[in-house]
């Protein structure tokens, strides 16, 4: 069946008029067929909305307030029809075999439901940034599919296989049966949650692969989430040290609501809480709101469990703050 399977692309945008159209041209642009676009307008107060209405029938608008990535999300595949949904960040871009890729990964299987791939980095202008985190890489194997059923390792909160990568939003593609099991996302008070919440849970609930091929452009910019910047005079890039904190916070919130989720998946998001926690220690603190989340997150563990908590979060701020790639 999934070798004519229908595509779902959700586009999810907030305030990125300046790359909407090229993100929006990659996602018709596909060698595939049969595939749907859906542009989820996160309440942009720019131009994105007249860019939207510009294609007309060739996509399907979701026109909503701003309520954060993972409303956006809930937005879109609520609205979509596919059988296997591709996530597309509005500043970044498929290429046009993307698609067909994925399908065919996907093939006659029943028994996967994820496919992640790599994603090429590329600054603003599309030209190409060489030097890439080492989650992104591609694989030396030269397998262009490798499956993987990591199910018990999540469990056990614990991911040993080191040859797994993690892309973003736009290297994400999951099957209709796994998404109705995980969305909609919480989403209360906008919260920073994000693609890390899909990610986990899907490697913790079904089997998928990952394609050794760059199938999409992943833009280097000031308003990443990631906040990378390039150290004047030399080829190493930094991450900013306010996106660290984020990313802490965001950590904190992924671990406190897989838990709260799915909670046989308490061990890893015990991992997550304490990272989060240093993150946030070594960049700025905690404040009430996400002080708040960490406590009750905390009244739910066991002694053993407070005290291995602590350590991580030690761990986590002590660690190198300067991540560079």
């Amino acid at each position: 069946m999934k070798n004519k399977a229908f595509v779902s692309i959700i586009i999810n945008n907030y305030n990125y008029g300046h790359f909407l159209k090229d993100a929006i041209d990659s996602a018709l642009n596909q060698t595939y067929e049969r595939f749907e676009v859906i542009v989820v307008d996160d309440g942009s107060t720019d131009n994105s909305r007249e860019i939207i209405a510009s294609y007309g029938a060739h996509i399907v608008p979701i026109l909503k307030e701003n309520g954060g990535q993972a409303s956006a999300f809930n937005a879109g595949f609520a609205a979509s029809r596919g059988d296997i949904i591709c996530f597309l960040d509005a500043d970044d871009m498929f290429l046009p075999e993307k698609l067909q890729e994925v399908v065919e990964g996907f093939g006659e299987r029943e028994d996967l439901d994820w496919c992640f791939h790599p994603l090429k980095f590329v600054d603003v202008r599309e030209t190409d940034i060489r030097k890439e985190y080492a989650d992104y890489k591609i694989s030396n194997e030269k397998a262009e599919k490798r499956e993987y059923d990591l199910r018990e390792q999540v469990k056990r909160g614990r991911i040993t296989d080191k040859t797994l990568l993690y892309p973003s939003t736009s290297g994400l593609c999951l099957s209709r049966r796994l998404l109705e099991k995980i969305l909609p996302m919480p989403v209360a008070e906008k919260q920073l949650l994000n693609d890390g919440y899909l990610i986990f849970t899907a490697l913790g609930l079904s089997k998928g692969f990952v394609l050794n091929k760059k199938l999409g452009l992943y833009r280097l910019h000031g308003n990443n989430a990631h906040g990378i910047e390039r150290i004047p005079g030399t080829d190493t890039f930094v991450i900013r040290s306010d996106k660290q904190h984020r990313k802490g916070k965001i950590l904190i919130l992924k671990g406190y609501w897989i838990k709260k989720q799915f909670p046989e998946f308490a061990k890893l998001c015990n991992y997550f809480m304490a990272s989060g926690i240093g993150l946030a220690w070594r960049h700025g603190g905690l404040d009430t709101e996400f002080q708040k989340l960490v406590n009750t997150y905390r009244a739910s563990l066991t002694i053993p469990e407070k005290i291995e908590l602590l350590a991580r979060a030690i761990y986590a701020y002590l660690k190198d703050s300067r991540t560079t790639f």
